[in-house]
């Protein structure tokens, strides 16, 4: 990274190397004849990485443990710190880890397992959806609609 970059110049150089390295593994993902038969991985993988950079707070590579916090408060489903633990310990495969990096995310989102956070991350456009319709405001009402 440029030694002389401040501020918003030296956090794009950072996102710009994060995406890189995400798209070198995306690129591993494509090639894995593991994951030959999946459908439209091309654009999963895209969908995937944009998510998992948005929520990586540390900008380290992994998602620890306030950040998924915060990934979940935006969605509107906060959860207790037990209940995080939990999940983080789905994606991690078990282990106690305090993070969980990209390959694990990647896992979990491709794995046939349906961890927790696979399935609140999948239907989080089905909630957007419903909110934009509830977010009309009311009709104007007139003096002949009063009692």
């Amino acid at each position: 990274m440029d030694s002389s970059a401040q501020g918003g110049k030296a956090f794009g150089l950072l996102k710009t190397q994060q995406e890189e390295k995400l798209n070198s593994i995306n690129e591993a993902y494509l090639s894995d004849p593991q994951y030959a038969e999946e459908e439209d991985l091309s654009s999963k993988l895209e969908m995937f990485k944009k998510k998992y950079m948005e929520f990586d707070h540390n900008d380290k590579g992994e998602i620890d443990i306030m950040g998924l916090k915060r990934m979940l408060e935006k969605l509107g489903l906060a959860k207790t710190h037990l209940e995080l633990k939990k999940m983080m310990s789905e994606v991690c495969g078990g282990t106690s880890k305090e993070t969980f990096g990209y390959h694990d995310f990647l896992k979990m989102m491709l794995g046939k397992r349906n961890a927790i956070l696979k399935l609140i991350l999948m239907f989080e456009g089905m909630g957007k959806e419903q909110e934009s319709k509830e977010a009309a405001p009311p009709p104007r009402k007139t003096f002949s609609d009063l009692p």
